[in-house]
């Protein structure tokens, strides 16, 4: 009797679970954006993966971070996160600015050959021959002037004597940012004696050299730790930190070098991540963001909380076929997807790879078993996907920068309609 209630014992405890660890269905079908989206796209798109900006969304961040800045923050858009020539106009145009920031040296040749209004800020120190690169690729008779539209990022008193050099090698003059570390630790000047020692450098070269601003880049505030506080009071306590270290070397070099802190400088910090936790309190008075206006994945934080995704792929399913089935282990992926019903249906999308994440339609998962690939990577999902051939499949990119440069034209779109196509910036 005994041995009887132990045998039942084990197999009501086996059936328990067999029902928590059984997967549940977690497919959805499209929702209304993505289902009109679907039908514009099969209607006039081209049949391959996009990337695709929503203009309305991207206008709701852009109104946001508006509102957030105050008059005394110069906004600047950082063209690594947006690198399409046009989108980057229309949210000058929309921000009334002119400013931005600049990581790439072909970005810096492109931008410098085909516009004339740019004031542009390296968000990096560039090699001394990235610079020789960059003087040597300027088109003749263009507008654009490097003495007064470029700050040049300098990081360490070695780099800045190499620029000094190259200056007057070229006889020509160079806009000096100096890159300060307020807490980030990813280089810049750590001292004041070290930022004594490049004013120094460009006081003695000012013919050459200009002074312009600092740089001190202070995203590691979003990502306090909070262990005897909250996550909020833990964020705005580093961001003070990085602030009141900020202005140690402003104070410092305002006293010792105060003939070149007059005039119109930059005092460049914040980005996607923490430009809201600036009240426009001196020195800083230029914040560089561009991911914040696109809300790819990795942006999806707290203090973003108010921000809508605006970038998207999309890609069209070339095949799809019933349950899941691999080469060499059919009767086992079989079973497989018996048992997980997010399994169901096997999709073949077109390329695939991407840094991004399934987004819809819900409960579309990849297959490892399978393996990767970059030309028709393999879906599963469930019957409630309610996928067919020729239908998208629509992910959330984790970042903007790299990815739009993958797809040829960026697809514009507002009110579900698409209303342009415009090349991304060529590396």
């Amino acid at each position: 009797m005994k041995k009887k209630i132990t045998t039942i014992a084990i197999l009501v405890i086996g059936l328990l679970l067999i029902i928590i660890v059984k997967p549940c269905d977690k497919g959805k079908p499209y929702n209304s954006y993505f289902a009109n989206l679907n039908m514009e796209l099969k209607k006039n798109g081209p049949g391959r993966p996009v990337i695709i900006v929503d203009l309305d969304n991207l206008d709701k961040n852009l109104a946001i971070v508006k509102k957030q800045l105050q008059p005394s923050i110069k906004f600047r858009l950082t063209v690594k996160s947006i690198p399409c020539l046009w989108l980057i106009d229309y949210i000058l145009t929309k921000m009334n600015s002119q400013h931005v920031m600049v990581f790439h040296g072909p970005d810096l040749t492109y931008l410098a050959n085909n516009s004339k209004n740019y004031d542009i800020l390296l968000g990096k120190p560039m090699p001394i021959n990235a610079v020789k690169e960059f003087y040597n690729s300027l088109k003749p008779g263009i507008q654009f002037k490097p003495e007064k539209q470029i700050q040049w990022l300098v990081d360490t008193p070695a780099r800045l004597q190499q620029y000094c050099d190259f200056a007057k090698q070229k006889n020509i003059r160079m806009k000096i940012n100096i890159e300060i570390d307020v807490g980030l630790h990813r280089g810049g000047i750590t001292t004041v004696e070290e930022l004594d020692q490049m004013l120094n450098t460009i006081e003695k070269n000012s013919k050459i050299l200009q002074f312009s601003g600092f740089m001190g880049y202070d995203v590691h505030s979003a990502s306090a730790l909070a262990i005897f506080t909250s996550k909020k009071k833990a964020i705005q306590n580093a961001f003070n930190d990085t602030m009141t270290r900020y202005a140690m070397f402003y104070n410092y070099g305002k006293k010792k070098h105060p003939a070149l802190f007059d005039g119109n400088l930059t005092f460049n910090s914040g980005g996607s991540q923490t430009y809201m936790l600036f009240n426009g309190t001196l020195p800083v008075n230029d914040i560089a963001m561009g991911s914040a206006l696109l809300k790819p994945s990795d942006f999806d934080k707290p203090l973003l909380s108010e921000h809508v995704e605006a970038l998207f792929i999309a890609t069209p399913v070339l095949k799809r076929l019933e349950g899941t089935t691999i080469p060499f282990i059919e009767v086992i992926s079989n079973l497989m997807a018996k048992w997980n019903p997010n399994r169901q249906v096997t999709y073949f999308m077109y390329g695939g790879g991407w840094r991004a994440h399934y987004y819809s339609p819900e409960g579309l998962i990849d297959n490892t078993i399978y393996g990767f690939s970059t030309n028709q990577a393999i879906v599963n999902g469930s019957r409630a996907t309610a996928l067919q051939v020729d239908d998208n499949i629509f992910l959330l990119p984790t970042q903007s920068e790299a990815i739009m440069r993958e797809f040829g034209d960026i697809i514009m779109i507002r009110k579900g309609r698409i209303v342009g196509k415009y090349p991304a910036i060529p590396q």
